[in-house]
């Protein structure tokens, strides 16, 4: 479900192989996403643009990852939401929560 991609210094990005991301892998997702935060212990830079729907259960384990990763002076970043997710998450504010970047260049330029 996860695929790292690229290992960087700061970060890890890992591409989200899913496009409906719903209850039946909201589990899986926030436990691969935790083990990659515990092993690696590096900010999460996660490619979204395979995803085109989510449901509350998923980012419910979206938000529960961030919770695990912000002791560890971690984050995690979304890439490349489709417009209609990205719309969502401003609707119901948690592009106040995530940093979103329409891309890994984006979030260089950004974050640093």
């Amino acid at each position: 479900m996860l695929n790292v991609l690229k290992e960087e210094a700061k970060y890890l990005l890992v591409e989200v192989n899913l496009t409906e991301a719903n209850l039946s892998h909201a589990e899986q997702f926030k436990n691969e996403l935790i083990s990659l935060l515990n092993t690696k212990k590096r900010s999460i830079w996660l490619d979204m643009a395979k995803v085109t729907y989510v449901d509350s259960s998923f980012l419910g384990a979206l938000v529960a990852a961030l919770k695990h990763a912000m002791p560890m002076q971690c984050d995690v970043v979304l890439l490349s939401p489709q417009q209609d997710i990205s719309d969502l998450l401003k609707l119901i504010r948690l592009d106040k929560v995530f940093k979103m970047y329409a891309g890994e260049q984006d979030a260089v330029q950004a974050i640093g």
